[in-house]
């Protein structure tokens, strides 16, 4: 059994995850990238100064058994987990309320809230009886969830409830030296929001071009609540541009 830290990082193919798991990595730990696309994680690794610290696994968050399979992983690998990262998500199309098919709504659900939660029970039966006990467990929430974007319903709503699994993980989490915490981020430079460079739809109708940010900063965020020791939690981070509209009326 190895005494270094483990990390895992959901949705590491891209983006958000992709930054953070390379971030971890150059912290120290050794990091158990998942998603998807088994090409994406390889290529998340390759990225990394070591790539051998990087163990990509091929998961979809929102299916029972693949989470039961990458958690036995971990268990066989590192026989501990410190630190995850709930970070896989994703949207529905931007159409109307009354016209989003009942699929693309369970989609969204399945991957934004049921993997987080699937996830977040699994690494609480490694965490609270591993030796040391406890670990830390970090959500990938959403400004969504403080001030929606037109026809965003399912990803909205699932960003509200994962707010309410964080307060229940730190809760619950207490009695096992488990700490949990969220991370809100507004418009990181991502793939996902390259769309905001020509412009995105405001509540009045009218479009408007978004200002991002270097998604590293997110990166270095989640580094900052992970490195955190386990008497000491940052429950809600908002991290975002500047300039966008968010705070106030537009």
């Amino acid at each position: 059994m190895s005494d270094e830290k483990i990390a895992l990082v959901t949705g590491a193919g891209s983006g958000i995850g992709r930054y953070s798991a390379l971030a971890l990595a150059e912290a120290g730990y050794a990091v158990v990238i998942a998603g998807r696309r088994q090409e994406a994680l390889d290529e998340t690794a390759g990225l990394a100064r070591d790539p051998s610290r990087m163990l990509p696994i091929s998961t979809d968050v929102g299916d029972p058994a693949s989470v039961s399979a990458l958690f036995a992983q971990v268990q066989e690998s590192y026989g501990r987990l410190d630190v995850l990262f709930n970070n896989a998500g994703m949207s529905a199309p931007g159409v109307l309320l009354e016209d989003l098919e009942y699929d693309q709504w369970q989609a969204v659900v399945a991957v934004n809230l049921t993997g987080p939660f699937l996830c977040t029970q699994a690494a609480f039966k490694i965490m609270k009886t591993q030796d040391p006990r406890g670990g830390r467990i970090i959500n990938n929430g959403s400004v969504s969830a403080e001030a929606p974007r037109p026809n965003s319903a399912p990803y909205t709503a699932t960003k509200h409830a994962i707010s309410g699994l964080t307060k229940s993980t730190s809760l619950d989490g207490r009695k096992y030296d488990i700490a949990c915490g969220q991370v809100d981020i507004g418009n990181a430079a991502t793939d996902m929001t390259q769309r905001m460079n020509d412009g995105v739809a405001q509540p009045g109708g009218s479009k408007m071009i978004e200002p991002r940010f270097d998604v590293k900063h997110v990166a270095n965020a989640v580094v900052q609540m992970a490195e955190l020791p386990l008497d000491t939690n940052v429950l809600f981070m908002t991290i975002m541009a500047t300039k966008m509209p968010f705070v106030g009326r537009g």
